[in-house]
């Protein structure tokens, strides 16, 4: 196993947590959407989408013990939002302890952003 840089772990996480059903997606944070925002519009040639990446941040841990990721994600309606999370946790978790050293244990902490409509609302 190999030590893995902040993108890699982001990237990992971000497929581990949209392949558990009943993720829709991994909103960014609000502080990249206002940059976002902030720029043209004429600059946009494509989507004004964000990449799946944004709704993770992966970062050292203060004391150097290891890697601390937030998964921020949002749910559809149908299973309850408690069990999607642990199962978002568990698959991202064992993804990147996959993908890491031994010696660098990960923390990871899920946030559910919002939970859609069977209908498209919400």
């Amino acid at each position: 196993m190999t030590t893995a840089g902040a993108a890699v772990i982001v990237g990992v996480a971000a497929d581990a947590a949209l392949r558990v059903p009943g993720v829709t997606g991994l909103p960014a944070r609000l502080a990249r959407r206002l940059a976002a925002a902030a720029v043209p519009a004429r600059t946009y040639t494509m989507s004004h989408r964000a990449p799946p990446e944004a709704g993770i941040r992966a970062e050292r841990a203060c004391d150097g013990s290891g890697w601390k990721v937030e998964v921020r994600c949002a749910l559809a309606e149908g299973r309850r939002p408690l069990d999607v999370a642990r199962d978002v946790h568990d698959r991202v978790r064992t993804a990147l302890v996959s993908r890491l050293a031994a010696a660098e244990p990960v923390t990871v902490t899920v946030t559910v952003t919002r939970v859609a409509a069977r209908d498209g609302r919400g």
